[in-house]
């Protein structure tokens, strides 16, 4: 079943106990930030809630955080599935349905126009206190289109909050919303931004998950959820928006508008490069009455973007090497501590000795910054555990035979260790890096594994009260 809206979500989450309402008043200049990394530091990724916090000081706007990405059980629930299902789920998006365009919608409850629009009145935290040079939308869903085909996209890119009608944003070179910008500055035009703030989970999920250039987002959500997105038409750029958002922030990037933006605390746990980027300018904000305005942690792992992003990547990899290229994967796993891009690991099934070499090769074709070093280990592996995937490389590979060094490899966005040249950073777009893919699986027949027989461990779990151990508990 899809969900109606943000709201109707964010009442599943409640019903399921994944949903914590911050009661007490907080500032956004600094506390928020601080209690979502303190949760996310403490409280284990299952067992951790979304959080909902109810009285900001100086709004009367609530803010919610980590309802996509909290934890993997809230990812399933807000593709309304569970955690073993994701992966069927999202492959309901390879039969797109299309957005149904409707005459009016909630998020334009309350229209804003010039002077009115005021983005500041929204509660937009400062993330990396003493290091952002100010406010931060970290979970918008930005709409534009590509002037030649008229084809949407969604993503999710940071914006740096400058004044009431005035934003900074970052996208990365190989983002698809560059491609638009660059395509209508090459005729003079201005680029039209639509940014969504709250809306239906799978909508921001499909945003801040990799699709290939071309695929509209919205329709792959609508494939998705089993249901098209309702849109609607912005009020002052001829764009389409959820119908159910919350907030919608309308405006263009003029051409060759460019202005200092950044630094920003980035998802691998350093402070990101700024730089002369896109100056977006307000047009007008739309809103549902008593809007609920949503963010992401991102900022150092573990963190809400580091949860989605993993979970977004392992589903694109998982799909590359199996339906694509028909290699025997069990399963892949992009790790949280990586940034959700450092490391990659899949698991295998294999019936011959080229077929890790086959999926290290095909998870680097696809062109996303993640794998910087790769790891193929056998399918009994667990890749999740990281006790099991060190004893693989400890025991089932030989460094001289099975590991392999790629250079002049695109690098992981935003890496910190790439080389300074000159004593400078090298600016983006000019980053190249190298690989390293490691085959952890067994490659000749082993001796038995030194446990005890499976039937003996099984008699001795069923009756394991007998014993009366018991673990230590905190003091």
């Amino acid at each position: 079943m899809a969900y109606a809206d943000l709201r109707e979500y964010l009442q599943r989450l409640e019903e399921k106990g994944l949903l914590c309402h911050v009661t007490a008043e907080v500032d956004k200049d600094w506390e928020i930030s601080a209690v979502c990394r303190q949760a996310f530091r403490t409280i284990p990724q299952e067992r951790r809630p979304a959080l909902m916090f109810d009285h900001i000081k100086g709004s009367n706007i609530p803010l919610v955080v980590g309802i996509l990405g909290g934890s993997r059980e809230i990812y399933a629930t807000a593709l309304d599935t569970n955690v073993d299902h994701i992966w069927e789920t999202w492959e309901r998006g390879k039969s797109p349905i299309a957005p149904r365009l409707v005459d009016e919608g909630a998020c334009q409850e309350v229209v804003c126009m010039g002077e009115d629009a005021d983005m500041e009145i929204l509660p937009a935290p400062i993330w990396t206190v003493g290091e952002d040079p100010g406010p931060y939308h970290s979970s918008p869903f930005i709409v534009t289109r590509d002037p030649e085909t008229g084809v949407p996209n969604l993503g999710t890119y940071r914006v740096q909050v400058k004044g009431p009608r005035r934003a900074g944003i970052m996208i990365n070179p190989n983002r698809h919303m560059n491609h638009h910008i660059d395509k209508n500055e090459a005729k003079g035009n201005d680029t039209e931004v639509a940014i969504v703030l709250g809306a239906d989970p799978v909508v921001g999920l499909t945003s801040v998950s990799p699709f290939p250039y071309g695929v509209d987002e919205l329709a792959a959500a609508g494939g998705i959820r089993g249901k098209a997105v309702d849109v609607v038409r912005c009020k002052t750029v001829d764009l389409h928006v959820p119908a159910t958002a919350e907030v919608v922030i309308e405006g263009k990037i003029r051409c060759g508008a460019r202005e200092q933006e950044g630094p920003f605390g980035e998802y691998a746990g350093y402070m990101g490069t700024g730089g002369n980027n896109p100056l977006f300018e307000v047009s007008c904000i739309t809103h549902r009455k008593n809007p609920i305005y949503q963010a992401f942690l991102s900022q150092m792992p573990p963190s809400e973007s580091s949860c989605i992003k993993s979970l977004g990547r392992e589903m694109e990899v998982r799909r590359h090497l199996k339906n694509n290229l028909g290699l025997p994967v069990q399963d892949v796993y992009v790790t949280e501590s990586s940034g959700a891009a450092g490391r990659l690991i899949i698991s295998l099934k294999k019936t011959n000795r080229f077929q890790p070499m086959k999926a290290i090769l095909g998870a680097w074709s696809l062109g996303q910054a993640i794998g910087k070093t790769t790891i193929v280990v056998d399918h009994d592996i667990d890749v999740r555990d990281s006790f099991w995937v060190e004893w693989a490389l400890a025991f089932h590979m030989q460094p001289a035979e099975d590991i392999t060094i790629q250079r002049g490899m695109d690098p992981i966005t935003l890496d910190p260790s790439q080389p300074l040249v000159n004593g400078k950073p090298v600016l983006s777009k000019d980053q190249v890096s190298s690989r390293v893919g490691i085959d952890a699986t067994r490659k000749h027949p082993y001796p038995a594994l030194a446990v005890p027989p499976k039937r003996d461990l099984d008699r001795v779990a069923a009756n394991w009260d007998a014993y009366g151990i018991k673990a230590i508990q905190d003091k």
